[in-house]
């Protein structure tokens, strides 16, 4: 089961950080691939991504916790979608500390593979580092500051 954590302190009070990751409609801001948010309440979104190569995929997805201002989960829906012929469940959970006037950012992803996907384990955890990676200089970006 690839799981991958990345963290990053950022110069933001924890709540305007929370402010961000908690409103799926802020996720073309700073989450990889991101093209735009549909049908977006709370608890449910779709996310629209768009490939390296240009092509559009839809993912749905559900939060599963939020510990305001600290920590927040969701899920990947995987029923009846393509993801579902590799992927068994796909979570992303992050992780908000203060750290001062500045705020730790933790993000952890857990993927667990269906089938033959199982093997190529390690591939998947580099390119989930890599989405991490650019998923936290996003935020950095929309909370416009440096590290």
């Amino acid at each position: 089961m690839p799981e991958v954590t990345r963290s990053r302190t950022v110069t933001a009070p924890r709540d305007a950080v929370w402010q961000l990751v908690s409103d799926p409609d802020h996720l073309p801001r700073w989450w990889p691939g991101v093209r735009r948010v549909e049908d977006a309440t709370p608890l449910a979104w779709t996310k629209v991504l768009v490939t390296p190569r240009g092509k559009t995929v839809r993912a749905d997805y559900s939060r599963e916790a939020a510990e305001e201002p600290a920590r927040l989960v969701w899920r990947q829906e995987l029923a009846e979608t393509p993801f579902e012929r590799f992927l068994r469940e796909s979570l992303v959970e992050i992780g908000l500390e203060p750290d001062g006037g500045r705020t730790r950012i933790s993000v952890t992803a857990v993927q667990r593979l269906r089938g033959l996907s199982r093997f190529g384990g390690f591939m998947v955890r580099r390119a989930t580092r890599r989405q991490l990676d650019e998923a936290l200089d996003g935020l950095e970006r929309a909370l416009g500051g440096a590290t």
